[in-house]
């Protein structure tokens, strides 16, 4: 399902992290775990990655990364709130530097007035400074939906992380 442009992104992005001395936890939903699977799938990511969380659940949202239970009530799962609150959770529970999350419909079925199928949100937060968020409706099928989002969480990352680097950038 993860062709080799992904694949080579994620070995990028470890390097990336690995040679500004990051590391990483991913918090998923709507991928269950690829983004951490693209990671790990790369020899020597252990360096990098500390860990991922898996919450398809509102109530492992709620349970394992943090996420208020009347954020999920008011916002959904679905949302900006929501994404930032998974990616802040995760950074806080896992000691990384940097963390990601995605919480989407990827179909088929799921879709409600407002948030249709395709509808992802991407979150990626540091230690002591912002958290990115992307809002995206990705086309296609489950497979498609789902590989795009771990595409696009690598890069967000990827930003997060040069951001971090950059002169003037906030310090991790």
């Amino acid at each position: 399902m993860l062709d080799a442009t992904t694949r080579a992104a994620a070995a990028t992005l470890l390097a990336e992290l690995q040679a500004l001395g990051l590391t990483l936890a991913t918090a998923e939903s709507c991928t269950g775990g690829l983004v951490s699977a693209v990671l790990t799938a790369v020899p020597g990511s252990s360096a990098t990655l500390l860990a991922g969380y898996v919450t398809y659940s509102n109530a492992a949202k709620a349970r394992m990364l943090g996420v208020p239970e009347p954020m999920l009530a008011t916002h959904g799962a679905v949302s900006e709130p929501v994404a930032r609150a998974m990616a802040e959770g995760a950074l806080r529970d896992s000691g990384a530097d940097l963390a990601v999350s995605l919480t989407g419909i990827a179909g088929p079925g799921g879709a409600t007035p407002g948030k249709p199928v395709g509808l992802v949100h991407i979150a990626a937060s540091r230690r002591g400074g912002e958290t990115l968020h992307r809002r995206c409706v990705f086309p296609g099928d489950r497979d498609a939906v789902r590989a795009a989002s771990v595409a696009t969480a690598l890069g967000l990352v990827g930003e997060l992380a040069r951001e971090s680097a950059a002169p003037g950038g906030a310090p991790v």
